[in-house]
């Protein structure tokens, strides 16, 4: 069985991390289908929109599995499988993996279907939306194993939250609720879990009904525009305007809203 398991509906790529056995850790072979499955939606432009989930009930991700992925990693095991000798050979594809170093446009909803630790609380971050079971709880417990987290939280973490909230996650290693993390900011709602993933997808459904051309702007200039001072972010928002009014949907879309019709975007 696939470490990860990949599905499309429609413009919606469905991913789920699939070592429920192991509360879903990263394996050599998760992180290397992860990134590949990341790089191919980035390329297909039918893929507008991704949700990211867990399979199980009891975790969406607890991260890098300790038995085979971290030992890998520190040289306590050498090289086994073609897998291990991706992760090792190939640095970017763990960067690929946590979508670090990596400039995704596309939107990712993570629909959190249980615990979300480390490495996977690392590539939550990474996402655009988040949503969550009540039962998820969420942390980064590297430091208790005399590790780090070093799959974005250092560098993420402390541009979503206050620095104190940040330091006490990052430096005590312990975990939060689901309902605290809601209050922080880092998911966007709580949901019972027979409603997470159809939450998700009608959420997908919308966001791959907008204009193609005007969500890759609106996420590349947000993420572009991070640590950028005013002047500097809207010159990025001005490129944007170019590009998106210069556009054939800019057009069909108000001439749509009125004819009163569904638009037709193209991507163009």
């Amino acid at each position: 069985m696939s470490a990860l398991l990949s599905r499309a509906e429609g413009p919606v790529l469905i991913l789920t991390m699939n070592r429920p056995q192991a509360m879903n850790a990263i394996s050599p072979e998760m992180a290397c289908r992860l990134a590949d499955a990341f790089t191919a939606f980035d390329r297909d432009d039918a893929l507008r929109v991704c949700v990211l989930t867990g399979a199980g009930d009891r975790a969406f991700c607890s991260g890098g599995d300790l038995a085979t992925m971290l030992p890998l990693l520190t040289g306590a095991r050498t090289a086994e499988t073609e897998w291990d000798r991706r992760v090792l050979e190939e640095p970017e594809v763990m960067d690929r993996s946590a979508l670090r170093r990596f400039r995704l446009e596309k939107p990712v909803i993570s629909a959190i279907n249980g615990h979300c630790l480390a490495g996977g609380f690392e590539t939550m971050l990474a996402t655009d939306i988040r949503l969550s079971v009540p039962g998820a709880r969420f942390g980064l417990p590297e430091a208790r194993h005399a590790l780090i987290p070093f799959a974005g939280a250092l560098v993420r973490l402390p541009r979503e939250l206050p620095r104190p909230l940040a330091m006490e996650l990052l430096l005590a290693g312990g975990t939060i609720t689901a309902d605290r993390a809601a209050g922080m900011g880092l998911v966007n709602r709580i949901l019972p879990p027979e409603e997470l993933m159809p939450e998700a997808m009608r959420l997908a459904s919308r966001i791959a009904a907008n204009g193609p051309l005007a969500v890759r702007a609106i996420k590349r200039t947000v993420l572009g525009s991070s640590g950028l001072t005013l002047d500097e972010g809207y010159d990025l928002e001005d490129a944007a305007r170019a590009e998106v009014l210069g556009s054939e949907d800019a057009r069909e879309g108000p001439r749509a809203f009125m004819e009163k019709r569904s638009p037709v975007y193209e991507g163009r």
